[in-house]
């Protein structure tokens, strides 16, 4: 399913949030690619401070590493890559002690000239739960704009996180 439409994919994500206030599951990310747009969607829904710590917004190799990633880990695999992803929910899940870390990388429009790994189009999202860490690789469909792109991303992460949530 693609999730572009931002009515869909906001309405998707206040039934979860609602879920997760209600199941009293805390969740966190660190985000690249969506640079901020995962946290932003839990927090539009009313009582989202009860379950969403904070998040950090990793855009450079330097601030993932900063926040905890190994910095052999995108040397060895790429900042691009399921490993780089696991390493982002890891270590954010670790920093706030939640129970659900979310790590989103990948291209979204346009080649990073900084990184080689850059394909665009290619995301990387992991989720670390307390009990382990499941990742995902999903390659996009050319998008409008750049919000298309972040809300076709989150709403990928959305149908994961759905998958979890009614597991808990």
């Amino acid at each position: 399913m693609r999730y572009t439409d931002e009515k869909t994919v906001r309405s998707g994500y206040r039934e979860l949030t609602l879920r997760l206030i209600q199941k009293g599951i805390q969740i966190t990310a660190m985000e690249s690619a969506t640079a901020g747009q995962f946290a932003s969607l839990i927090t539009d829904t009313e009582g989202s401070s009860q379950i969403m710590k904070g998040s950090f917004v990793t855009y450079s190799n330097e601030a993932k590493v900063m926040q905890g990633v190994p910095e052999e880990t995108i040397r060895e695999y790429g900042v691009y890559s399921r490993e780089t992803a696991l390493g982002m929910a890891q270590a954010c899940r670790k920093a706030y002690d939640a129970d659900i870390g979310i790590g989103v990388t990948g291209t979204m429009g346009n080649v990073d000239p900084a990184n080689s790994d850059s394909i665009p189009g290619q995301v990387y999202f992991a989720i670390a739960r307390r009990e382990g860490c499941d990742s995902f690789f999903r390659e996009l469909e050319p998008c409008k704009s750049r919000l298309e792109y972040k809300m076709c991303v989150c709403g990928l992460i959305l149908e994961e996180l759905n998958k979890i949530v009614e597991e808990k």
